[in-house]
Protein backbone atom coordinates (compact mmCIF):
# COMPACT_ATOMS: atom_id res chain seq x y z
CA UNK A 1 0.00 0.00 0.00
CA UNK A 2 1.38 2.90 -1.17
CA UNK A 3 0.98 4.93 1.81
CA UNK A 4 3.52 5.98 4.25
CA UNK A 5 2.75 6.40 8.25
CA UNK A 6 4.79 7.04 10.88
CA UNK A 7 4.36 5.47 14.16
CA UNK A 8 2.96 8.13 15.65
CA UNK A 9 -0.66 9.58 15.22
CA UNK A 10 1.02 13.22 15.60
CA UNK A 11 2.16 12.62 12.02
CA UNK A 12 -1.09 12.04 10.49
CA UNK A 13 -2.94 15.23 9.78
CA UNK A 14 -5.92 15.75 11.03
CA UNK A 15 -6.72 17.77 8.15
CA UNK A 16 -5.07 16.02 4.91
CA UNK A 17 -5.33 19.32 2.89
CA UNK A 18 -8.98 21.01 1.02
CA UNK A 19 -10.05 22.93 -2.12
CA UNK A 20 -12.03 25.99 -2.82
CA UNK A 21 -13.74 27.48 -0.18
CA UNK A 22 -13.74 30.61 -1.87
CA UNK A 23 -17.37 30.70 -3.74
CA UNK A 24 -20.90 29.72 -2.43
CA UNK A 25 -21.48 25.62 -3.19
CA UNK A 26 -21.25 22.43 -1.61
CA UNK A 27 -19.14 21.19 1.29
CA UNK A 28 -18.01 18.42 0.48
CA UNK A 29 -16.04 16.35 3.62
CA UNK A 30 -14.16 12.90 2.72
CA UNK A 31 -12.88 10.90 5.11
CA UNK A 32 -10.57 8.14 5.05
CA UNK A 33 -8.83 5.62 7.28
CA UNK A 34 -11.87 5.29 10.48
CA UNK A 35 -10.25 1.76 10.18
CA UNK A 36 -6.82 1.89 11.10
CA UNK A 37 -6.42 -0.92 8.72
CA UNK A 38 -7.78 1.09 5.72
CA UNK A 39 -5.41 3.35 4.63
CA UNK A 40 -6.36 3.52 0.88
CA UNK A 41 -8.88 6.51 1.60
CA UNK A 42 -6.47 8.51 2.89
CA UNK A 43 -4.11 7.70 0.00
CA UNK A 44 -6.89 8.45 -2.94
CA UNK A 45 -7.84 11.93 -1.00
CA UNK A 46 -4.09 13.00 -0.87
CA UNK A 47 -3.89 12.01 -4.51
CA UNK A 48 -6.87 14.06 -5.61
CA UNK A 49 -6.23 16.86 -3.25
CA UNK A 50 -2.47 17.07 -5.14
CA UNK A 51 -4.29 17.05 -8.69
CA UNK A 52 -6.73 19.71 -7.87
CA UNK A 53 -3.81 21.85 -6.68
CA UNK A 54 -1.68 21.18 -10.02
CA UNK A 55 -4.28 21.92 -12.09
CA UNK A 56 -6.16 24.33 -10.11
CA UNK A 57 -9.87 23.91 -11.43
CA UNK A 58 -12.74 26.27 -11.18
CA UNK A 59 -14.07 24.81 -7.76
CA UNK A 60 -17.40 25.69 -6.66
CA UNK A 61 -17.89 25.16 -3.07
CA UNK A 62 -15.31 23.39 -0.81
CA UNK A 63 -13.61 19.85 -1.00
CA UNK A 64 -11.86 18.72 2.85
CA UNK A 65 -10.57 15.98 3.52
CA UNK A 66 -10.07 14.33 6.74
CA UNK A 67 -7.91 11.41 8.57
CA UNK A 68 -10.17 9.04 11.00
CA UNK A 69 -8.76 7.24 13.53
CA UNK A 70 -5.28 8.20 13.39
CA UNK A 71 -3.86 6.44 16.35
CA UNK A 72 -4.98 2.97 14.89
CA UNK A 73 -3.76 4.14 11.57
CA UNK A 74 -0.53 4.44 13.17
CA UNK A 75 -0.35 0.97 14.03
CA UNK A 76 -2.19 -0.51 11.55
CA UNK A 77 -4.97 -1.97 13.50
CA UNK A 78 -8.62 -1.60 12.85
CA UNK A 79 -9.09 0.20 16.12
CA UNK A 80 -7.10 0.49 19.76
CA UNK A 81 -9.85 0.10 22.09
CA UNK A 82 -13.30 0.37 20.36
CA UNK A 83 -14.51 0.35 16.87
CA UNK A 84 -13.89 3.82 16.17
CA UNK A 85 -17.07 3.77 13.96
CA UNK A 86 -19.55 2.39 16.23
CA UNK A 87 -19.17 5.52 18.78
CA UNK A 88 -21.45 7.79 16.65
CA UNK A 89 -24.77 7.19 18.60
CA UNK A 90 -26.75 9.92 19.38
CA UNK A 91 -26.36 9.60 23.15
CA UNK A 92 -22.55 9.72 23.07
CA UNK A 93 -22.62 12.75 21.02
CA UNK A 94 -25.13 14.31 23.36
CA UNK A 95 -22.97 13.66 26.15
CA UNK A 96 -19.71 15.15 24.06
CA UNK A 97 -21.84 18.81 24.00
CA UNK A 98 -22.91 18.48 27.04
CA UNK A 99 -19.58 18.08 28.74
CA UNK A 100 -16.62 19.36 25.95
CA UNK A 101 -14.31 18.80 28.74
CA UNK A 102 -14.63 15.18 29.19
CA UNK A 103 -11.33 13.18 29.81
CA UNK A 104 -11.20 10.77 27.51
CA UNK A 105 -11.08 7.21 28.58
CA UNK A 106 -9.20 5.78 25.40
CA UNK A 107 -7.56 6.49 22.51
CA UNK A 108 -10.95 6.25 20.52
CA UNK A 109 -12.71 9.22 22.62
CA UNK A 110 -9.73 11.36 21.93
CA UNK A 111 -9.58 10.70 18.65
CA UNK A 112 -13.76 11.10 18.21
CA UNK A 113 -13.53 14.49 20.17
CA UNK A 114 -10.96 16.11 17.50
CA UNK A 115 -12.53 15.14 14.75
CA UNK A 116 -15.55 16.38 15.75
CA UNK A 117 -15.18 19.87 16.69
CA UNK A 118 -13.12 19.75 12.97
CA UNK A 119 -16.41 18.78 11.35
CA UNK A 120 -18.28 20.90 13.56
CA UNK A 121 -16.26 23.90 12.49
CA UNK A 122 -16.50 22.99 8.59
CA UNK A 123 -20.33 22.56 9.25
CA UNK A 124 -20.43 26.15 10.63
CA UNK A 125 -18.42 27.57 7.64
CA UNK A 126 -20.64 25.94 4.50
CA UNK A 127 -21.76 28.24 2.46
CA UNK A 128 -24.47 25.30 0.61
CA UNK A 129 -25.61 22.17 0.60
CA UNK A 130 -23.31 19.02 3.00
CA UNK A 131 -22.02 15.82 1.28
CA UNK A 132 -19.75 13.87 3.29
CA UNK A 133 -18.66 10.55 1.63
CA UNK A 134 -17.19 8.24 4.13
CA UNK A 135 -14.36 5.45 2.51
CA UNK A 136 -13.81 2.07 3.51
CA UNK A 137 -12.50 -1.25 2.65
CA UNK A 138 -12.59 -4.66 3.50
CA UNK A 139 -10.67 -7.93 4.72
CA UNK A 140 -12.03 -9.65 1.86
CA UNK A 141 -11.26 -9.42 -1.86
CA UNK A 142 -14.01 -8.41 -4.37
CA UNK A 143 -16.45 -6.06 -5.99
CA UNK A 144 -16.37 -2.53 -4.41
CA UNK A 145 -19.69 -0.76 -3.35
CA UNK A 146 -21.53 2.32 -1.88
CA UNK A 147 -23.52 1.94 0.85
CA UNK A 148 -26.40 4.33 1.85
CA UNK A 149 -29.21 5.22 4.19
CA UNK A 150 -32.16 5.64 1.09
CA UNK A 151 -33.08 8.87 0.98
CA UNK A 152 -33.93 10.39 -2.18
CA UNK A 153 -30.65 12.47 -2.32
CA UNK A 154 -28.22 9.63 -1.04
CA UNK A 155 -29.76 7.61 -3.72
CA UNK A 156 -29.01 10.10 -5.72
CA UNK A 157 -25.11 10.51 -5.03
CA UNK A 158 -24.73 6.94 -4.48
CA UNK A 159 -26.51 5.98 -7.90
CA UNK A 160 -23.82 8.50 -9.94
CA UNK A 161 -21.32 5.91 -8.85
CA UNK A 162 -20.97 3.05 -11.16
CA UNK A 163 -20.58 0.56 -8.10
CA UNK A 164 -23.57 -1.47 -6.57
CA UNK A 165 -25.30 0.18 -4.07
CA UNK A 166 -26.54 -1.86 -0.49
CA UNK A 167 -29.39 -0.75 1.20
CA UNK A 168 -30.29 -1.57 4.64
CA UNK A 169 -27.10 -1.80 5.55
CA UNK A 170 -27.68 1.31 8.37
CA UNK A 171 -29.77 -1.21 9.80
CA UNK A 172 -27.53 -3.50 11.14
CA UNK A 173 -24.48 -1.31 12.86
CA UNK A 174 -25.35 1.41 15.36
CA UNK A 175 -23.14 4.26 15.94
CA UNK A 176 -21.82 4.87 12.34
CA UNK A 177 -20.52 8.62 10.53
CA UNK A 178 -22.91 7.79 8.29
CA UNK A 179 -25.86 7.85 10.85
CA UNK A 180 -24.54 10.64 12.69
CA UNK A 181 -24.43 12.64 9.28
CA UNK A 182 -27.43 11.57 8.09
CA UNK A 183 -29.24 12.51 11.60
CA UNK A 184 -28.39 16.00 11.35
CA UNK A 185 -29.88 16.03 7.30
CA UNK A 186 -27.02 16.38 5.24
CA UNK A 187 -26.54 13.92 2.51
CA UNK A 188 -23.93 10.68 3.21
CA UNK A 189 -22.03 8.06 1.12
CA UNK A 190 -20.20 5.32 2.12
CA UNK A 191 -17.90 4.12 -0.13
CA UNK A 192 -16.16 0.36 0.26
CA UNK A 193 -13.09 0.44 -2.50
CA UNK A 194 -11.80 -3.10 -2.55
CA UNK A 195 -9.21 -4.97 -0.34
CA UNK A 196 -7.55 -3.63 2.43
CA UNK A 197 -3.84 -3.87 0.48
CA UNK A 198 -4.85 -3.86 -3.18
CA UNK A 199 -3.79 -0.87 -5.14
CA UNK A 200 -6.64 -1.10 -7.03
CA UNK A 201 -8.68 0.12 -4.10
CA UNK A 202 -6.93 3.49 -3.99
CA UNK A 203 -7.95 3.74 -7.73
CA UNK A 204 -11.45 3.20 -6.99
CA UNK A 205 -11.33 5.44 -4.23
CA UNK A 206 -10.19 8.27 -6.40
CA UNK A 207 -13.21 7.36 -9.00
CA UNK A 208 -15.52 7.59 -5.83
CA UNK A 209 -14.53 11.25 -5.29
CA UNK A 210 -14.41 12.72 -8.38
CA UNK A 211 -17.79 11.17 -9.23
CA UNK A 212 -18.95 12.82 -6.40
CA UNK A 213 -17.56 16.48 -6.55
CA UNK A 214 -18.80 16.35 -10.25
CA UNK A 215 -22.75 15.13 -9.17
CA UNK A 216 -21.95 17.73 -6.55
CA UNK A 217 -21.70 20.67 -9.16
CA UNK A 218 -17.99 21.45 -7.46
CA UNK A 219 -16.74 20.24 -10.61
CA UNK A 220 -17.72 20.50 -14.49
CA UNK A 221 -16.60 17.51 -16.43
CA UNK A 222 -14.30 19.23 -18.81
CA UNK A 223 -12.26 20.77 -15.39
CA UNK A 224 -11.63 16.90 -14.57
CA UNK A 225 -10.99 14.91 -17.79
CA UNK A 226 -8.65 11.94 -15.20
CA UNK A 227 -12.06 11.85 -13.63
CA UNK A 228 -13.58 9.75 -16.92
CA UNK A 229 -10.65 7.20 -17.05
CA UNK A 230 -11.26 7.04 -13.37
CA UNK A 231 -15.18 6.02 -13.55
CA UNK A 232 -14.98 3.59 -16.35
CA UNK A 233 -12.10 1.67 -14.59
CA UNK A 234 -14.08 1.55 -11.51
CA UNK A 235 -16.99 0.58 -14.15
CA UNK A 236 -14.93 -2.36 -15.32
CA UNK A 237 -14.09 -3.63 -11.80
CA UNK A 238 -17.42 -4.23 -11.21
CA UNK A 239 -18.13 -7.07 -13.78
CA UNK A 240 -22.03 -8.97 -13.16
CA UNK A 241 -22.73 -7.55 -9.66
CA UNK A 242 -25.86 -6.74 -9.44
CA UNK A 243 -26.50 -2.78 -9.70
CA UNK A 244 -29.01 -2.43 -5.98
CA UNK A 245 -28.89 -4.73 -3.32
CA UNK A 246 -30.42 -5.46 0.09
CA UNK A 247 -29.33 -6.80 3.68
CA UNK A 248 -31.08 -9.74 4.22
CA UNK A 249 -28.71 -11.17 7.24
CA UNK A 250 -25.89 -10.00 9.46
CA UNK A 251 -23.90 -12.52 11.06
CA UNK A 252 -22.72 -10.84 14.52
CA UNK A 253 -19.89 -12.33 16.17
CA UNK A 254 -18.52 -12.17 19.77
CA UNK A 255 -14.60 -12.05 20.57
CA UNK A 256 -15.19 -15.15 22.26
CA UNK A 257 -16.62 -17.12 19.68
CA UNK A 258 -13.70 -18.41 18.00
CA UNK A 259 -15.18 -17.33 14.31
CA UNK A 260 -13.10 -18.15 11.83
CA UNK A 261 -14.39 -17.81 7.85
CA UNK A 262 -14.13 -20.80 5.33
CA UNK A 263 -11.35 -19.50 3.16
CA UNK A 264 -11.93 -18.08 -0.61
CA UNK A 265 -15.17 -16.08 -0.06
CA UNK A 266 -15.19 -12.48 -1.96
CA UNK A 267 -17.53 -9.89 -1.73
CA UNK A 268 -20.51 -10.65 -3.95
CA UNK A 269 -20.10 -14.10 -4.50
CA UNK A 270 -23.26 -15.81 -4.84
CA UNK A 271 -23.97 -18.59 -2.42
CA UNK A 272 -26.57 -21.07 -1.95
CA UNK A 273 -28.95 -21.92 1.34
CA UNK A 274 -27.53 -24.34 3.61
CA UNK A 275 -23.91 -23.74 2.24
CA UNK A 276 -20.67 -23.88 4.52
CA UNK A 277 -19.40 -20.26 5.13
CA UNK A 278 -17.76 -20.37 8.50
CA UNK A 279 -17.55 -22.33 11.93
CA UNK A 280 -17.06 -21.04 15.56
CA UNK A 281 -17.00 -22.73 18.70
CA UNK A 282 -20.61 -23.18 18.67
CA UNK A 283 -20.55 -25.29 15.13
CA UNK A 284 -21.22 -24.67 11.54
CA UNK A 285 -22.46 -21.57 10.14
CA UNK A 286 -24.57 -21.98 7.03
CA UNK A 287 -25.93 -19.69 4.72
CA UNK A 288 -29.57 -19.47 5.94
CA UNK A 289 -30.40 -17.95 2.36
CA UNK A 290 -29.42 -18.22 -1.47
CA UNK A 291 -28.24 -14.50 -2.54
CA UNK A 292 -24.72 -13.00 -2.03
CA UNK A 293 -22.04 -12.92 0.47
CA UNK A 294 -20.53 -9.62 1.51
CA UNK A 295 -17.73 -8.35 3.84
CA UNK A 296 -16.75 -11.92 5.02
CA UNK A 297 -14.30 -11.02 8.23
CA UNK A 298 -10.99 -12.30 7.42
CA UNK A 299 -9.43 -9.90 9.41
CA UNK A 300 -8.73 -10.73 14.08
CA UNK A 301 -10.87 -7.69 14.90
CA UNK A 302 -14.90 -6.92 13.54
CA UNK A 303 -17.70 -8.19 15.37
CA UNK A 304 -19.50 -8.38 12.09
CA UNK A 305 -18.67 -12.39 10.34
CA UNK A 306 -20.38 -11.71 6.95
CA UNK A 307 -23.76 -10.29 5.85
CA UNK A 308 -25.84 -12.45 3.34
CA UNK A 309 -27.79 -9.58 0.50
CA UNK A 310 -30.09 -10.14 -2.34
CA UNK A 311 -30.84 -8.26 -5.72
CA UNK A 312 -33.47 -5.79 -5.36
CA UNK A 313 -35.72 -6.17 -8.66
CA UNK A 314 -36.77 -2.66 -10.31
CA UNK A 315 -40.48 -2.81 -9.19
CA UNK A 316 -39.84 -2.97 -5.77
CA UNK A 317 -37.58 -0.59 -5.75
CA UNK A 318 -39.88 1.76 -7.52
CA UNK A 319 -42.51 0.52 -5.02
CA UNK A 320 -40.41 1.44 -2.13
CA UNK A 321 -39.75 4.78 -3.84
CA UNK A 322 -42.99 5.37 -4.01
CA UNK A 323 -44.15 4.36 -0.19
CA UNK A 324 -41.12 6.49 1.09
CA UNK A 325 -42.28 9.34 -0.90
CA UNK A 326 -46.25 9.06 0.59
CA UNK A 327 -45.02 8.53 4.22
CA UNK A 328 -42.97 12.09 3.78
CA UNK A 329 -45.97 13.46 2.52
Amino acid sequence: MALELSTSPTDIPRELGGYGGTTPGPLVICIGGMHGNEPAGICAARRVLQTLQSTQPVFRGEFLALSGNRTALAQHRRYIAQDFNRLWTAERLRRLHQSPALVPQHPEEQEQQELLTVIESALARRRGPVIFLDLHTTSADGVAFTVISDTILNRRLALSIPAPVILGLEECLDGTTLNYINDLGYIAVGFEGGQHEAPASIEHHEAAIWTILQTAGCLRAQDAPQAQASREQLARSIKNAPRIVEVRYRHAIQEDDQFVMEPGFVNFQPVKRGQLLARSRHGDIRASETGFILMPLYQSQGADGFFLVRAVKPFWLQVAFWLRRLRLE
